[in-house]
């Protein structure tokens, strides 16, 4: 049983990667009409009506500790984390974000030992922490060893890495409510919505309905909404309860990857030997974090 629960577990987690990793080719063509902040508020918005579909059943009745935590889950993993990534872009390259935003597992690790109980922290998860960031850094640069540091905007991209850690937390510890992951999830999307609802009124925002008119548009407001919203938290969460934090979040290093294949395939893109090297060092990261060894826990 145990074995079942981990495959499933680390197939939620590869769906989800494989689509949040595409998720950059649909954000990119809709900047062309749509702010960072509309594009954030269609998207959850839809996410919410679809898992309110999906699931009609109403979360029993929780209490105040609880309500927080959906609260701090939906500030940090829908409100914060996004706005904050989306600005950071404004200030610094992507190539930097790309990069800094690769650190989070290793923030996940820390918080988890500090506040999570049952989580453990392996050694080599360390040692593949640093072989995957060093091949991320090559994907994301892809042979343009340009380093361009901008200290608000990467301070900006290292606070979304942490605001993203405290956010893993959280949904570790919803898991084990024992409630529904689609009612969780999309509690933690009504909080989302909630806190981003004032963010309308200073940044710039638009209904502009006549956008939708346009298929590419549509297209990609809905692949955002019900797949990397709605269906890919719900699959995230699910990794988290069944995972773990820490091992889940090693899932994060193949998004860079992810990109890079899909912008060959999608928008023609060329790739240098530099990010072919780098994918693969990301890969062997990867598998180093997720082997089993020595496990290094805090003494109860």
């Amino acid at each position: 049983m145990r074995i079942n629960k981990e495959i499933a577990g680390h197939l939620s987690a590869v769906i989800t990667i494989l689509i949040w990793g595409t998720t950059f080719i649909s954000t990119k063509l809709l900047l062309v009409n749509f702010t960072p902040i509309e594009i954030l508020f269609y998207r959850f918005g839809i996410g919410l009506l679809v898992l309110i579909v999906a699931f009609p059943h109403r979360l029993k009745e929780t209490n105040i500790k609880q309500e927080m935590m959906f609260a701090g889950a939906g500030l940090c993993g829908v409100t914060l984390y996004f706005l904050l990534e989306n600005i950071a872009l404004t200030y610094t390259l992507a190539s930097n974000v790309g990069v800094i935003i690769s650190i989070a597992p290793f923030f996940v690790a820390l918080f988890s030992y500090w506040f999570l109980d049952n989580e453990k922290i392996k050694f080599n998860f360390f040692i593949g922490f640093f072989i995957a960031i060093i091949g991320i850094a090559l994907i994301n640069f892809n042979g343009s060893m340009v380093l361009k540091l901008n200290p608000i905007g990467d301070l900006l991209a290292v606070l979304a890495a942490i605001v993203w850690a405290v956010y893993s937390i959280l949904t570790r510890k919803i898991s084990q409510f024992g409630f529904n992951t689609i009612q969780t999830t999309r509690k933690t999307f009504f909080y989302g919505i909630l806190f981003m609802i004032p963010v309308l009124f200073i940044l710039p925002f638009e209904f502009g309905i006549e956008r939708f008119s346009q298929p590419i548009n549509i297209f990609n407001i809905l692949f955002l909404g019900l797949g990397a919203s709605a269906l890919c938290f719900v699959t995230w969460n699910t990794a988290v309860k069944l995972l773990g934090a820490v091992k889940t979040s090693i899932y994060i290093y193949m998004v860079p990857a992810i990109t890079v294949i899909t912008s060959i395939l999608v928008l023609s893109e060329t790739i240098t030997w530099i990010a072919v090297c780098g994918m693969v060092l990301t890969l062997v990261g990867l598998f180093i974090s997720e082997r089993k060894t020595i496990n290094y826990k805090k003494e109860q």
